[in-house]
């Protein structure tokens, strides 16, 4: 008899792990909260915009190509990925001229060499190293379904920490290679996508940086939703089946083993296996009762979640020259931006912040001469807003934005805005004190030390997503998937699954 397993949730974890599934030949249904699937990667429309509500970088293209081949797909038969040139543009504050990166050393060592003369040569071993670490994570690690600590013991994860430095801080190592505080933010930056900080982050991390200038940033014409209806396609065209607007209220468990769950409608499902891709703490402490639950309250009191974010998508009725695609800004007290976002007191009062600007790309989201502009401001999680608190730090962001981005007349060119903050992400994603992305990646929270893909409690109940192996973002989520699925297969390998290990 076919096995049925029920995913809670369609995040790219619970899409990816649904098509692995379906092609091992289960008899596979998605239970999703809100009305579509993609998680966090959905989307909405309102005034000929179309805004992505959430991932906007489409970085690794090698995880993507992987999954898709995994599955007999191509990408490029599912949306047609353009490389930005430049990869985005940095202002810092106080220097009034932006600079463009390229992820194209022939290019951006030029740029690197003015903010500190001879570094090129020791970034490239940095970046070489970088490369070295990516590879290893990819093939030893980042696919690995961790246990125990012993499975630190692999000969080449061991040599990665003594090599290449787990066990210490990314911005320990990055000082042994580059001097210039400019170019150090350049290269710190890419740690907010993994939802920590340079100061508290293991070195490996450098790896993300071989992603960026080594590897490119790329777009998915139509928006990164494309990426998420791809699976959702996939998903459904393996017979995968989906259940929308349809919150889980309970995993039913009968002597410690899965049979299924009920929904907030009192509808009750049957299943041999549940894989939740919701949020991680909200499945163990909401979806669980107390006996089945694998960590109390006081291990969720001591996690460090990942900053949240202040959101605003916003349509213009001009464009505004100034913007790239993706455009950063720097403020000039660096390590105290970080600190503040990590610690939930109040919004930051110096911040760095994000501009994505897709309409410089793709005409298609948004009206022909118009800006569709997605601007995020990381924050601490765990804040409470009130409409003055949201009002007024959203007027300090457009005004800093205009008087620095070169982006003169923008409150007078909005013609559509929504703010979405960490309360938005809490209600909308069961999000822990509204983080944007899961837990955070520092050491303790990284590999062995992260909440595992198989519940020590209940055997045949998986999890996958941001908040377990391997950690943050869309890629890392669809290497989750594997992970999950590798458990319920018994399979236990460290590298990427091959098509011939889908089997049931």
């Amino acid at each position: 008899m076919t096995k049925k397993i029920i995913v809670i949730g369609s995040g790219a974890g619970g899409l990816g792990v649904s098509i692995l599934l379906a092609k091992a030949g289960y008899d596979v249904t998605v239970v999703e909260k809100n009305e579509s699937s993609g998680g966090r990667g959905s989307k909405f429309s309102a005034q000929g915009f179309q805004f992505d509500m959430g991932p906007s970088w489409y970085l690794m293209p090698d995880v993507f190509e992987q999954f898709f081949g995994l599955v007999g797909e191509k990408t490029s038969d599912h949306f047609t990925l353009k490389k930005l040139s430049p990869s985005y543009r940095i202002w810092f504050e106080g220097d009034n001229k932006p600079l463009d990166l390229f992820s194209d050393l022939d290019k951006d060592a030029a740029t690197f060499e003015k903010l500190e003369p001879g570094v090129m040569k020791k970034l490239k071993k940095y970046l070489t190293e970088a490369g070295a670490k990516y590879e290893i994570s990819k093939h030893h690690f980042i696919y690995k379904p961790f246990n125990s600590i012993l499975d630190f013991l692999d000969k080449k994860i061991m040599f990665l920490g003594t090599k290449y430095t787990v066990f210490s801080s990314f911005e320990s190592h990055l000082r042994k290679y580059v001097s210039d505080k400019r170019l150090r933010k350049i290269l710190q930056y890419p740690l907010v996508f993994l939802g920590t900080s340079p100061y508290k982050a293991p070195a490996v991390y450098s790896l993300m940086n071989h992603v960026d200038f080594d590897m490119g940033v790329f777009y998915p014409m139509g928006g990164m939703t494309k990426v998420f209806e791809a699976l959702h396609a996939i998903a459904k065209k393996n017979g995968v089946k989906f259940l929308f607007n349809a919150p889980v209220k309970k995993i039913t468990i009968e002597d410690k083993k899965a049979t299924g769950v009920v929904l907030e409608d009192g509808t009750a499902m049957i299943a041999d296996s549940v894989v939740s891709n919701a949020d991680y703490h909200f499945t163990e402490t909401k979806l669980l009762e107390p006996q089945h639950r694998q960590f109390s309250a006081k291990y969720w009191d001591k996690q460090i979640v990942a900053p949240s974010g202040f959101l605003m998508y916003i349509g213009c009725n001009k464009k505004f020259p100034s913007l790239t695609h993706h455009n950063l800004f720097f403020a000039e007290k660096w390590k105290e931006s970080f600190d503040e976002i990590f610690t939930p007191k109040s919004l930051p009062s110096s911040p760095s912040y994000y501009v994505c600007a897709p309409s410089v790309t793709d005409k298609t989201v948004a009206p022909d001469g118009q800006e569709n502009i997605f601007v995020l401001v990381p924050v601490a999680a765990g804040l409470t807003y009130t409409p003055e608190m949201i009002a007024t730090y959203r007027d300090k962001i457009i005004t800093h934005m205009t008087e620095t981005l070169g982006m003169d007349g923008l409150e007078e060119s909005i013609i559509y805005e929504r703010i979405f903050t960490g309360q938005d992400f809490s209600a909308r994603y069961n999000a822990l004190k509204g983080t944007a992305l899961g837990l955070a990646q520092n050491l303790m929270q990284t590999a062995v030390f992260r909440p595992k893909t198989q519940s020590k409690k209940i055997s045949n109940l998986y999890y996958t997503g941001a908040s377990t192996n391997p950690g943050i973002g869309v890629p890392t989520c669809l290497i989750s998937s594997q992970v999950a699925f590798k458990r319920i297969a018994g399979i236990k390998h460290p590298r990427p699954l091959e098509p011939n290990e889908l089997t049931s």
